[in-house]
């Protein structure tokens, strides 16, 4: 499998969701193959890493797709599906200009509460390629022609409606690909305690560390938090915010200029010695010897 992308390593771009002008706000239907043009009309490079708030639904037709997300390489095969949530860091390979497929990027907040609790979009995320076999993929692909033919058909509703009409098909293919992954995992009494531990972590990682910390600002126990987590991941409440903070400081060596003390400063620690002891005991080597060594590029 070949890598991604260049041979340099540039800075990760973060990139807010635009909508298309006179197109209504929060999603947008594109094909793969116009996203190396429209990054090339826009001075930027297609094979940079981005960092986008929004999520995105890559659909592949015809021919594999090589992408990156988070330091997982994935090769998507004709009929699967993969999707990127917002903040996770990716980047598309080398077939981006000839890829057979179709992009679907919608802001967080556009689909309603039902929708995401019955799609089961909360955390923790199942991140792998889905195919749909059978039934669930002409489910889904009903689903997406019928979303592609109404974001086309701008001029024929109201804007506000042609808004609501979008969010309803949308709804349907989300709601056909959650089926295709397969039977729901049952609620749990722990996942609202998790939802809003996972959200805390996503804000405060960069602050503390400390679970005893989290606990007191969310009004649980460290007890409380560790068996959320522990249900919802398999890791501990310690476990999954260091975990985090891992993964945040393999983006900014990967993909920053910054040195390992800056990246120590931005993440909170004392000093970069005990970023070093921090990151190389939970990956084997050190800050440097993991920028120096081969990656998604």
């Amino acid at each position: 499998m070949g890598k991604i992308g260049q041979d340099r390593r540039p800075d990760v771009r973060d990139l807010a969701y635009t909508p298309t002008v006179g197109a209504p706000a929060g999603v947008e239907v594109m094909e793969l193959s116009a996203l190396y043009e429209r990054a090339r009309r826009h001075g930027n490079d297609p094979y940079a890493p981005l960092r986008p708030s929004f999520h995105q639904l890559i659909g592949v037709r015809d021919r594999p797709l090589l992408m990156g997300v988070d330091f997982v390489e994935y090769e998507l095969q004709p009929g699967s599906w993969l999707w990127i949530r917002p903040g996770q860091v990716q980047r598309f390979g080398p077939d981006l200009r000839a890829a057979d497929g179709v992009i679907v990027l919608f802001e967080t907040g556009f689909l309603p509460p039902a929708t995401v609790r019955a799609a089961h979009m909360d955390p923790p995320y199942e991140q792998r390629p889905l195919t749909p076999k059978g039934p669930d993929a002409e489910g889904v692909r009903r689903a997406l022609d019928h979303l592609r033919y109404e974001y086309g058909q701008l001029a024929s509703l109201p804007l506000q409606t042609h808004a609501e009409v979008l969010r309803a098909l949308l709804s349907v293919l989300v709601m056909r690909l959650a089926q295709a992954r397969g039977p729901a995992p049952r609620p749990a009494a722990s996942s609202e305690v998790f939802r809003r531990f996972h959200a805390a972590v996503e804000r405060d990682h960069a602050v503390t560390r400390r679970v005893e910390d989290y606990a007191a600002a969310l009004g649980y126990s460290p007890r409380t938090l560790t068996r959320a987590a522990s249900a919802a991941t398999g890791r501990t409440a310690k476990q999954y915010v260091d975990d985090r903070v891992l993964l945040e400081a393999k983006r900014l060596l990967q993909h920053s200029g910054l040195t390992s003390k800056e990246v120590a400063d931005r993440l909170g620690f004392v000093d970069a010695s005990d970023f070093t002891k921090f990151f190389r005991l939970r990956t084997g080597v050190t800050p440097g010897a993991f920028r120096g060594g081969t990656d998604l590029r």
